[in-house]
């Protein structure tokens, strides 16, 4: 197997070399490059044999560059072949609720190791190979984010559909016993795997020695029209979640002086409870799955907030969407202005989302049209904020396509896309 070679950087080491686009990448130091990871693995050599196929067919080159130096190689594709899909149908997929008519691309389900180690992306294991397997533990590629769910091997099979989802939890093991750095996630569906199934999971779990578990609420939009029918959380089968977490947390504490385990924002929201301090979340080890993102914007406001010299006079008429969960949370804070800026007023709406249905909440599912139906008929005042949390990852459509220049031209508003950075809001407010 080869990977094409795109381009060659410029007076990068394998310029000097000679190596041409159009030829294709064989082997570093005798080692196969199939994808993204073997090159990135392998081309940290200083001294390289570059095996490459050619119109003249395969030959190498001897490369030598600096410890941190880039060979210089570009290929069409970033991961340098096809990204894998998922082949699991949970009963709990948030993409098997959207609505039709949005971009192909929200359908598309990853399931892709490589992402996981390149950016964080969460895979089942029900997509690996044993050459892959073998390849994480060989490289040590750490950390491995793996959504787990469930630790029952039955109960795995049922809430994926995939008869192999059970089997796959050996390679959880595997990882541990190579030392494996694994974060871990459990979406709770009531009923079903919460109460004495997550506290098996949660143990079992803590015998591999996992870095972190976030444990999410799972969510249900208005679209599961022939899925499975599952049971929305409420406020007591929160509290009895939020219970069964805080326990073992506790005792994890004390075991190994840190949590391992935590919950959702949207779970201690549900709970009606407060969401705790941001001294509970350590070094904030969840937060791609909502695990305390209130309590770190919090403590960013705050500090910056200390850092800024009060002024009386400084007048500012801001609106600040969000999703209807965290939306008193942020009015809260905004509160906190009042003694250093008496003038500065920050209004938090509220967004109801018609888009997926009223029972999705957080503000990361705002869309645009739900945005501007719920904004038109107010006086916004000076700028319109709203997290940048609510647009795709290019940071230009919302995930219903309108775009935030059609957000402000609706409004006829300043509008002002920011960072979940509690100082970079506060600059914002105060400019």
């Amino acid at each position: 197997m080869s990977v094409k070679i795109s381009s060659v950087t410029p007076r990068s080491a394998a310029f000097r070399a000679g190596i041409k686009a159009g030829e294709e990448l064989v082997a570093l130091n005798g080692n196969k490059i199939v994808d993204v990871l073997d090159y990135r693995f392998y081309q940290l050599e200083t001294h390289l044999d570059v095996t490459l196929k050619g119109e003249k067919g395969e030959y190498t080159v001897k490369v030598t560059k600096t410890e941190y130096e880039e060979l210089g190689l570009e290929f069409d594709t970033y991961l340098m072949d096809k990204e894998r899909s998922c082949r699991n149908k949970c009963i709990f997929c948030f993409i098997d609720q959207l609505p039709k008519g949005m971009r192909d691309t929200l359908y598309y389900k990853d399931d892709d190791s490589r992402l996981s180690f390149l950016f964080g992306n969460y895979i089942t294991l029900t997509n690996l190979t044993q050459h892959e397997i073998d390849r994480i533990i060989k490289m040590h590629i750490s950390p491995v984010n793996v959504s787990v769910h469930t630790t029952n091997p039955e109960l795995r099979c049922m809430m994926m559909n995939n008869r192999f989802a059970g089997q796959s939890l050996k390679i959880l093991e595997k990882f541990s016993e190579a030392g494996i750095t694994l974060n871990c996630q459990l979406v709770i569906c009531p009923t079903i795997n919460d109460g004495e199934e997550l506290k098996r999971s949660l143990n079992d779990l803590e015998k591999l020695k996992v870095n972190s578990i976030a444990v999410v609420p799972v969510g249900l939009t208005d679209h599961r029209e022939g899925l499975y029918p599952l049971t929305p959380f409420n406020k007591e089968s929160a509290e009895a979640t939020l219970k069964i977490v805080e326990e073992f947390s506790e005792k994890c504490l004390e075991k190994y002086c840190r949590r391992i385990a935590f919950a959702a924002d949207e779970l201690y929201i549900m709970a009606e409870r407060e969401i705790p301090e941001a001294e509970f979340y350590e070094d904030f080890p969840c937060l791609e799955n909502g695990v305390g993102l209130l309590s770190l914007l919090y403590d960013e406001f705050a500090f910056a907030l200390e850092e800024k010299q009060a002024d009386e006079n400084l007048v500012r008429n801001i609106t600040l969407a969000s999703g209807e969960s965290a939306a008193p949370y942020l009015q809260r804070l905004f509160d906190t202005l009042e003694e250093k800026f008496p003038k500065v007023k920050v209004t938090v709406v509220p967004v109801i989302n018609d888009f997926f249905g009223h029972k999705i909440n957080v503000t990361g599912l705002v869309v645009g049209r739900d945005l501007i139906n719920t904004l038109k008929d107010r006086n916004l005042g000076d700028k319109l904020l709203f997290s940048t949390s609510m647009l795709r990852s290019d940071g230009d459509l919302f995930l219903d396509d309108t775009s935030v220049d059609d957000v402000r031209n609706a409004l006829k508003v300043e509008v002002v896309p920011t960072a979940n950075d509690g100082a970079q809001l506060l600059d914002e407010i105060l400019r």
